[in-house]
This record gives C-alpha cells, structure tokens and sequence, in this order.
C-alpha cells in the first residue's frame, strides 16, 4: 500500500500524471514554435512534471537509481522554472 492505494492503482495514477505532463509538453512546444504561449497549458505541463517526478519517489526501492537521480534534477529545474513562469505572466 503506497498512500493507500494499491501498487497497481498507484502506478497508474503516475502513468496518467506522467502523460497529461508529456501530452501538455507537446502542445506547449507546438505552440512556441509556431509563435504562440499558453500560460495555462505551460502551467499544466509546470504542475504535472512535477507531480509525476514527486509521485516517482512514492514506489519501493533499496537504493538510489538512475530514475531517482532524473527526478531530483527535474524537481530542481522546476523549482526555477515554476516561479519564472508566474514572474513572466505578470509581465504585459
């Protein structure tokens, strides 16, 4: 039990965090290569990497992974980029 879910239902609760962060990505990148910012899906995609890295911790292991060392640094980035994101949409 992970939270009180089951290792199966937590797992699939990180696989669906996981593919709203990389379906949000995609639209973002689409989006500024052809000109155009979404706050609201960078800020989706801001949220849901870091929930997904944050729920990556949640599993059993005995020792530190690869993985692990991967989401420290993605939670690291984020803790820069999240509060970037909300200084650039005050500005006009």
């Amino acid at each position: 039990m992970i939270f009180g879910m089951s290792l199966a239902t937590y797992t699939l609760l990180h696989v669906l965090i996981s593919l709203i962060g990389i379906g949000s990505g995609a639209v973002v990148m689409f989006g500024l290569l052809n000109g155009r910012r979404s706050e609201r899906t960078t800020a989706v995609f801001l949220v849901t990497t870091a929930l997904a890295s944050i729920t990556g911790f949640g599993f059993p292991f005995e020792y530190l992974m690869p993985s692990h060392i991967l989401g420290i640094l993605s939670l690291f980035v984020l803790a820069f980029a999240i509060p970037a994101m909300k200084e650039i949409s005050k500005s006009p």
